[in-house]
């Protein structure tokens, strides 16, 4: 996966406040012109904060659509339909911040499952961890976030599936790493 630039960053967080914006105020998300890399199919996920909180979180984890639409659709669903959270209201939105993500593919952890541990870099890969018919994602950012080592890491992924910790350690639980082009409204 190329790297996106800086400048297509800011578009990026851009795109994704608009398409808010737009939704909350009635209008359609359309999407203006954008460069050529907003046509390659990525992963994404947009993280809405209040006040350093989290007011929503979702996203596109596999490469099925273009940026631009991953990014209006990862944005509108993030603000009206983290089942977490109440819609973001019109009110809220001058009070968010927003956080994308982009993804790169994910891939299987390639080591047995007692060294996973060993393989998953904190702050650098984020997982999914998937088995007996669930799945759950966390962000490479999250652990950092919370100064959690890699067990740790292993773990809460686990506990977002909706499985055990230490399920990582079973060969029936797939474990896929990827890494995240992290673009911040603040850093705009």
């Amino acid at each position: 996966m190329e790297m996106l630039t800086p400048e297509e960053g800011r578009t990026v967080v851009r795109l994704a406040r608009s398409a808010i914006e737009k939704t909350l105020s009635g209008e359609r998300a359309v999407l203006p012109d954008l460069p050529a890399v907003f046509r390659e199919k990525r992963g994404v996920f947009v993280t809405i904060k209040r006040q350093g909180h989290l007011r929503g979180c979702i996203g596109l984890p596999y490469p099925i659509k273009p940026l631009g639409e991953a990014v209006v659709e990862a944005a509108i669903s993030a603000a009206l339909e983290d089942p977490r959270f109440p819609p973001v209201s019109r009110s809220e939105v001058a009070g968010i911040d927003l956080e994308v993500t982009v993804l790169t593919e994910p891939r299987p952890l390639d080591c047995p499952p007692d060294e996973r541990p060993g393989c998953v870099e904190v702050g650098r890969h984020g997982l999914i961890v998937s088995g007996h018919g669930t799945g759950g994602l966390l962000l490479p950012q999250v652990p950092a976030e919370y100064g959690w080592t890699s067990r740790e890491f292993l773990d809460q992924t686990c506990i977002k599936a909706g499985l055990p910790p230490g399920c990582w350690k079973r060969g029936s639980v797939a474990v896929l790493t990827f890494e995240g082009q992290i673009f911040d409204e603040k850093a705009v």
